[in-house]
């Protein structure tokens, strides 16, 4: 019998944490500073969103749980560093993540740079040594695949249009564009490095009609986490979101809030809710923790 939803995230998250104690560098080992900065920017924080997206895309392809652990803690690993990075007095200037100070407050600036920068590393690291795939060609094209959400035309790309963006009023589409790189593309690659793991039949790849509905599943799911992130940032207290509320109104950054106002908001995330669960029609009961991950990120606290 499947497991409820709540009892299903509470295993993953456990048995994921384990994971991610194993695969992160020991404190004592040298650099020791830089090692224990690491963990404790990465460890025992964070609802794992994107791992858990790794492990429901998993299950529609059958892949093993040893070759999903390892795209997760990848695509975990590149979520940590943008955090650490973000949080720095150069960027969101923030002292607050995951209800415990900032690294670059906990350690120092230069520590905080250097744990961004060795995470990433970590992350590709981690999917050049493991086999997640019995096609090299195709294990190649899984790192490229958060190659290109990580970097310019990704999640960095997208974090430069916010910094850019300050003061100023973005349209609609123009809002979606930097979201679908800052906050979408992580997800997608998510969700899709996920189904590679895995196979619709012995040696026989996902389709590229599987891979694509994914995507799209993926985008949508991606653009509405940032408009329930936005809508939360203005009515949810700082202890509730484990980092500083009211942060993009105080700094003057273009949100779905104050281009869309509250309900408007509301409306956004839930039609592309709809959308995203139209995504998966014909996967069947294969994509039920998908259908429900989309379901906690647009209904957690809204």
């Amino acid at each position: 019998m499947r497991a409820d939803f709540q009892s299903w995230v509470a295993s993953q998250q456990s048995r994921f944490e384990d994971v991610l104690h194993e695969l992160l560098p020991r404190a004592e080992v040298a650099p020791q500073r830089l090692h224990e900065a690491m963990r404790y920017a990465v460890l025992d924080g964070g609802k794992r969103v994107r791992p858990l997206l790794v492990f429901a895309a998993g299950e529609l392809t059958g892949a093993d749980a040893a070759r999903l652990n390892i795209a997760a803690a990848a695509v975990e690993l590149i979520h940590a560093y943008s955090l650490v990075h973000d949080d720095m007095p150069c960027m969101d200037d923030d002292v607050l993540r995951r209800g415990k100070p900032a690294c670059h407050v906990q350690y120092d600036e230069a520590t905080a740079l250097l744990v961004g920068d060795s995470l990433q590393s970590l992350a590709f690291h981690l999917l050049a040594e493991h086999r997640l795939n019995d096609d090299a060609t195709r294990q190649l094209e899984m790192i490229k695949l958060l190659a290109v959400a990580s970097g310019s035309h990704g999640m960095a790309g997208g974090q430069a249009i916010d910094l850019a963006s300050v003061g100023k009023a973005l349209t609609l589409p123009e809002l979606e564009f930097m979201h679908i790189h800052k906050t979408g593309a992580l997800i997608r690659a998510a969700i899709l490095l996920g189904a590679h793991c895995g196979s619709v039949a012995p040696a026989q790849p996902v389709s590229a009609e599987k891979l694509a509905k994914l995507d799209r599943f993926g985008k949508q799911i991606g653009l509405a986490f940032q408009v329930v992130d936005d809508v939360l940032d203005c009515e949810a207290d700082t202890a509730t979101l484990g980092k500083t509320a009211g942060k993009d109104a105080d700094n003057d950054k273009p949100t779905y809030v104050s281009l869309l106002g509250i309900q408007g908001a509301r409306t956004m995330a839930q039609q592309l809710h709809r959308e995203a669960l139209e995504s998966l029609a014909g996967f069947g009961d294969a994509a039920q923790r998908l259908r429900e991950l989309a379901d906690f990120i647009v209904l957690r606290k809204f």
